[in-house]
């Protein structure tokens, strides 16, 4: 999976389409990512008492109510928006000799561009 947690991605399809947004978990043996404040789902919650609050006081409660929750998205509707030219761009894979030998970068396939997306 070329999509990583951290990454600024564009969503390509769905209720979300066009906006952007970072990756905040990325799964890749499910391969679903899900980026903040996109596909966001509400779930309604009991108030549900706390374990184990130290002791102190009485019995602490989480509240309950309609919570928002970003939901995972497929992979495929995602795309990796290029630091550099700032479009949304596929993720090549390109072998590059470092100090540690040959490492593997993330690269921009933008005409043109082809900079490295990796931090």
């Amino acid at each position: 999976m070329k999509v990583h947690k951290g990454d600024l991605v564009q969503v390509l399809s769905g209720k979300d389409r066009g906006k952007r947004g970072r990756v905040i978990d990325a799964r890749p043996a499910e391969r679903r990512v899900i980026v903040e404040n996109l596909n966001v789902a509400k779930r309604h919650t009991k108030p549900r008492p706390v374990r184990d609050t130290s002791r102190m006081g009485g019995a602490a409660i989480i509240p309950g109510g309609i919570i928002e929750k970003p939901m995972p998205l497929e992979v495929s509707n995602v795309m990796v928006v290029c630091p550099t030219c700032n479009q949304a761009t596929r993720v090549g894979i390109t072998i590059m000799e470092g100090k540690d030998g040959t490492v593997r970068r993330r690269v921009c396939k933008q005409d043109g561009c082809g900079e490295v997306i990796d931090r």
